[in-house]
């Protein structure tokens, strides 16, 4: 029985200082002074990813008149109505190329929209943000760490059990000797594996706590959707159409993958993906051109976030669970075969 215990000690040590290692290198530098938000864009993308971006978008757009959402969710452009910055110029372009104005796929097409996308290249080269992907591996890890160790847990009283049975005289039970490398196993597991699941990074949260305070008191509905998601978006009649529209993300992502798999002769689609796991707001996060979106924040595989063609993601896959994440981005656009937040196969 020492024997056994001096394994599990060892076994339990080594795959902590591994863990605590790999999760430590995976989460990308970052670069000093630049480690700050260039506007407001940047912030709704830690955030929520690319549909917090566009959230913000469309409640600036929705609360001056530009424009407007009438029947069962069906936007309508006012004539004249111009783009103030890219993302809006994404939400017009979604509009005007979609086959239809339902506003949840007007949301989806601006979010899979390189000028929404590449927002996630910018923040991530700064080391704000991990691109989708890089803590898949590590969050994994940690998971079957600490289900290794939970499940060892009773194995160690039955054995204790067992060994009293055989040798009935005084001696330090089994469970004791293990306790501690166990539970702490667990302890180790379930942190990596949460810090793994979250794309931001401690430069990224203290960028996000400076742009709040910075905004402190500008209760400006897209300032505040921007900062805080969907969550922070006050007025009711925008708040009755974003949340059903965010909340629909993943079926606008079913129709898309739907038509791509129609037109593409049997031709695999590319997902390409970028989401971030933020404090998000109530909506899918990530946007992929060939996945699909689920409500939440974050985007780690097999948790809230969207899914990429191959897993959960994020962008949200897009903003948004699992798509594949590694920190380190190639430069593309999400709505081409290039990719500029990164491949999903997924957080």
């Amino acid at each position: 029985m020492n024997v056994l215990a001096l394994v599990i000690w060892t076994a339990v040590i080594v795959s902590s200082v591994l863990l605590l290692r790999g999760l430590r290198r995976s989460r990308p530098p970052s670069h000093g002074p630049s480690s700050r938000f260039h506007d407001l864009t940047e912030a709704a993308f830690v955030v929520g990813g690319p549909g917090t971006v566009v959230d913000a978008a469309l409640v600036s757009m929705l609360g001056d008149g530009r424009l407007t959402v009438g029947g069962p969710g069906i936007v309508e452009v006012r004539p004249g109505a111009r783009a103030f910055d890219p993302v809006e110029r994404a939400v017009l372009h979604a509009h005007r190329e979609g086959r239809s104005g339902w506003l949840y796929q007007v949301r989806y097409a601006a979010m899979l929209d390189p000028a929404v996308q590449e927002v996630g290249d910018a923040v991530a080269a700064r080391g704000l943000v991990c691109p989708p992907g890089a803590g898949r591996t590590w969050r994994r890890w940690g998971l079957v760490q600490l289900i290794v160790c939970a499940v060892l847990l009773p194995v160690a009283l039955v054995l204790t059990a067992v060994e009293y049975g055989l040798d009935p005289g005084y001696h330090v039970p089994f469970i004791l000797k293990v306790l501690f490398p166990l539970v702490g196993g667990i302890v180790v597991g379930a942190l990596c594996a949460a810090k793994a699941r979250s794309r931001v990074t401690p430069a990224g949260q203290r960028a996000l706590l400076a742009m709040r305070a910075q905004y402190m008191n500008d209760g400006t509905p897209h300032v505040q959707t921007a900062l805080f998601g969907l969550r922070g978006l006050r007025d009711p009649y925008l708040r009755q159409l974003l949340v059903p529209a965010a909340r629909s993300t993943r079926l606008a992502a079913a129709q898309s993958r739907s038509r791509h798999r129609s037109h593409s002769s049997g031709a695999e689609v590319a997902a390409v993906v970028w989401c971030a796991a933020g404090d998000g707001g109530g909506g899918a996060n990530c946007g992929s051109s060939g996945g699909g979106c689920s409500s939440g924040s974050g985007c780690g595989s097999g948790g809230s976030g969207c899914g990429s063609s191959g897993s959960s993601c994020g962008g949200g896959g897009s903003s948004c669970g699992g798509s594949s994440s590694s920190c380190g981005g190639s430069s593309s656009s999400c709505g081409s075969s290039s990719s500029s937040c990164g491949s999903s196969s997924s957080s």
